[in-house]
């Protein structure tokens, strides 16, 4: 909800404020440009200022001012934003603005009016303008009910922030993802099978700063119904979050490997397999000029993550394997799955199962993996890495690289 006649966006960030002052002053930059450059993929009008330390501020019209919440609030780093009215940094000017505001969006029950003055050169106190506030919405409701004050837990509450050259008037706070910007960090190469984990492990990455590149490995005939098609618009969600550029999905085709363990191993397989795409990604980093891979595993929650086994697994690969989830609940990464938005395209039925063997490896040793895994699957990663395919998001046609 906004106050009436709102169109200004104040945005908050956290963690930023905790670096030395030229780290600090590099990552508000890159926020600052994110924010810009999502306002304008998104076709929203915008013009974003940082006026004040730790605030930045989107300047935006009273048609916009929502969606211009909403794309702040979209943006890794931002931990809130408020779509504002935008007053003189006067008691009588926040008067009538909290008063108009009143009018407007309270209709019974308590009321809290939250007020912070930020600066020593204002002619009254924090305490005093929610004094002032308070009497003000007071005024303009009375005639129609009787209003009611409880700052703890009101039914009803407006808060007014003062700066030196401004007031701002605003109602709600849009929680943010909170993090670093995008961009902040290197590249990371994101494994993504289309399942509900790791899109999140993805967004996780990006939400620490890092890009992602985008990696599936194609299961060949293995792969479910609609299997492609569902990586392919879990990343295009995905994307909607990248400001400036579309997430490119790489595929790579493993089908051949897919076969080749099926007929050479029962135990171990799926550590085998999973060993391959950590071979495949390695080659994609090296390309992609990534430091590491992603993946959405978290301890126990397959047979193939076992703690022992994801030990297993990352020993394919010299690049570090970052797992943001491993110690989160499944119900948990499914909730931040919909918050995000990948939820829907996340929730067919994996292809891979079709690999499990009937009875799944879970306390694999790495020589013994190594030894029954077949010889050619290093040749096969090789392959496959080589020959890699483009999609673009929202658009299903490959491209050959």
């Amino acid at each position: 909800m906004e106050p009436p006649g709102a169109d200004t966006v104040l945005v908050r960030y956290g963690e930023i404020t905790t670096k030395s002052e030229h780290v600090r002053g590099w990552m508000a930059d890159r926020l600052l440009g994110n924010l810009s450059t999502l306002l304008e993929d998104r076709g929203i009008e915008g013009t974003v200022e940082s006026r004040y330390r730790s605030r930045p501020l989107i300047h935006t019209t009273e048609e916009a001012v929502a969606a211009a919440t909403r794309a702040a609030a979209d943006t890794f780093g931002v931990t809130s934003a408020s779509a504002a009215l935008r007053v003189e940094p006067t008691a009588e000017a926040i008067a009538v603005a909290l008063a108009r505001t009143a009018e407007a969006g309270y209709d019974g029950g308590t009321f809290a009016v939250r007020a912070r003055c930020a600066g020593d050169d204002h002619p009254f106190s924090s305490e005093e303008l929610g004094e002032i506030g308070g009497d003000a919405v007071w005024g303009a409701v009375e005639d129609d009910f009787e209003p009611a004050v409880d700052l703890d837990d009101p039914d009803w509450a407006v808060s007014v922030e003062c700066r030196s050259e401004d007031a701002y008037v605003f109602l709600d706070r849009l929680g943010g993802p909170g993090g670093l910007p995008l961009g902040s960090q290197e590249p990371l190469v994101a494994l993504i099978s289309g399942g509900i984990d790791s899109p999140v492990a993805a967004y996780e990455a990006m939400r620490r700063g890092s890009p992602v590149v985008p990696l599936y490995v194609d299961l060949g005939r293995y792969g479910g119904i609609d299997h492609r098609a569902r990586v392919i618009e879990t990343v295009a969600t995905l994307s909607e979050y990248v400001p400036g550029e579309e997430l490119r999905l790489r595929i790579a085709p493993g089908g051949d490997a897919v076969e080749t363990l099926i007929d050479a191993m029962d135990r171990g397989r799926m550590l085998a397999w999973r060993r391959f795409t950590f071979v495949v990604a390695e080659a994609v980093a090296t390309r992609e000029d990534a430091v590491g891979i992603v993946t959405g595993e978290a301890i126990g929650q397959k047979s193939s993550q076992t703690a022992s086994n994801l030990a297993v697994t990352s020993a394919a690969t010299s690049l570090p394997v970052h797992r943001p989830l491993v110690s989160t609940d499944k119900n948990d990464i499914s909730e931040r799955a919909r918050e995000i938005g990948t939820f829907p395209d996340s929730t067919i039925p994996v292809g891979c199962n079709q690999l499990v063997p009937a009875q799944p490896e879970t306390r694999g040793s790495l020589g013994e993996i190594e030894e029954l895994e077949p010889d050619e699957l290093a040749d096969l990663a090789a392959e496959a890495a080589r020959n890699l395919e483009i999609v673009e998001p929202q658009q299903p046609e490959q491209e050959s690289q």
